[in-house]
């Protein structure tokens, strides 16, 4: 149908019309676009740009004008941000839910728009029917490994925490049975089609929004140091690129510079270490997110661990003779948020560079047109979803350590038998290495 299409298209044009001279917002010719041709166009949204910031800004010319609308908006965003940073944990958890399902619908859509497959029998309800059972899934998971005692207290929880893999996997069969039923001859190629965008949007959106939540738990300051320093090279290079970018750096986005890349990076890392100083001071940031059963709500309150305690570090012998001082007094978290504050800026404009080369292979500015001079919410997500993946995977390598509270769940699922025989020889293996008399005189 679509190569069909095409070659309509192709067919309507004139040897001579302006069409074949054009060149797109990211400078590409209409003779490099047609190797890619086999894909129809998605219509570019109007300009939504609020009626008021074009009257005031009606005076300037159009770069000058993006400018200031990508700044306004920007502001308004991290204002946003510190807001729902303030009223709490569940407030984001609701936010990064929120946000998953829109980025969702922006891509979903754009496969809807350039396959034309509006008429595909049940698609559109099977692909909400999948993001449904793979959130059941994966928040099913969340509850069970944060919320357990709570589980366990309530009989119909408990019996959906014992069966819930299996109910995920009956749930994601049944919409799989669904889709076979649904497979029209004259639509086989489409439906599958849409059926693998389904599940790659699934991957890239569903998966990584679930590892945000898992690094929220680990401590607010683990969400926000990321986000935030992402912003911050995304803000940056901006506008290092706009006031100095003179060097193109990758073909996929021509606005992109090494000026920008550059002034983002150190801009980055001299950010992420402020932050950190400043966010590693205060309990509220820095202690694990847990549900408080008594009170049924979240709490953040604990003493901080190493990580978040001040500590002295020699300097090198090289900046011991630029600065004169011989130590410096620096959170752990600190030489940690440079790691992160690295990713952020080398590897995580990546994740635009991905986001770019999907816009150009469908033809499309944005993802959709949600945030004036900013696009869609999917172009604000592109780099903080693999941002995410590695804050987990690096917690996972060089934080995080045995779990005794999961360790606690397990033993509480076996038998009473089970649970006195892993009693006795604790107990023997304690004992034999002198720490059990100490811990009775203790308690006596």
């Amino acid at each position: 149908i679509h190569y069909l299409y095409t070659a309509g298209n192709t067919l309507d044009r004139s040897p001579g019309s302006d069409s074949e001279l054009k060149v797109d917002k990211d400078g590409v010719s209409d003779n490099e676009s047609k190797v890619d041709s086999g894909v129809p166009e998605v219509p570019v949204p109007a300009d939504d740009t609020p009626e008021v910031l074009n009257k005031a800004l009606s005076g300037l010319s159009s770069r000058w004008k993006n400018w200031w609308v990508r700044g306004i908006l920007t502001l308004a965003m991290i204002s946003f941000f510190f807001f729902i940073i303030y009223l709490g944990p569940m407030v984001l958890m609701m936010i990064v839910l929120c946000v998953q399902i829109k980025c969702f619908q922006e891509i979903i859509t754009i496969g809807y728009s350039v396959y034309h497959s509006y008429h595909l029998p049940w698609f559109r309800t099977l692909s909400w029917y999948f993001l449904l059972c793979v959130n059941y899934f994966f928040y099913g998971e969340t509850v069970t490994d944060y919320f357990f005692t709570l589980v366990q207290r309530e009989e119909p929880l408990r019996i959906l925490s014992k069966y819930h893999r299996f109910i995920s996997f009956a749930l994601y069969l049944t919409g799989f049975c669904m889709f076979v039923l649904s497979l029209v001859k004259k639509h086989y190629r489409l439906q599958f089609y849409m059926f693998g965008w389904t599940h790659v949007t699934l991957l890239i959106v569903v998966t990584q929004s679930h590892l945000i939540i898992h690094n929220l738990f680990e401590g607010m300051i683990w969400f926000i140091v990321p986000i935030s320093c992402v912003i911050c090279n995304d803000i940056m290079a901006y506008m290092f690129g706009f006031f100095f970018g003179r060097t193109p750096l990758i073909k996929l986005s021509p606005k992109k510079t090494w000026e920008g890349f550059i002034g983002g990076f150190f801009s980055t890392i001299v950010f992420g270490i402020m932050l950190s100083y400043v966010m590693a001071g205060y309990r509220y940031f820095v202690c694990p997110v847990e549900f408080n059963n008594d009170s049924n709500s979240f709490q953040v309150d604990c003493e901080p661990s190493e990580l978040f305690q001040l500590q002295d570090y020699a300097l090198p012998g090289i900046l011991e003779s630029v600065t004169g001082w011989t130590t410096v007094r620096l959170y752990p978290f600190q030489i940690h948020s440079i790691a992160l504050s690295s990713f952020a800026s080398i590897v995580g404009p990546f994740g635009g560079f991905f986001a770019s080369g999907f816009k150009r292979a469908f033809k499309i500015k944005d993802f959709a047109n949600t945030i004036p001079g900013h696009g869609g919410i999917m172009d604000r997500f592109d780099c903080q979803y693999l941002m995410a993946t590695f804050v987990n995977v690096y917690i996972a390598s060089f934080i995080r350590g045995p779990n005794p509270s999961k360790v606690i769940q397990q033993l509480l699922a076996l038998r009473a038998d089970q649970q006195l025989h892993i009693f006795n020889s604790l107990k023997a293996h304690l004992t034999e290495k002198g720490l059990l008399p100490a811990l009775e005189e203790a308690a006596a």
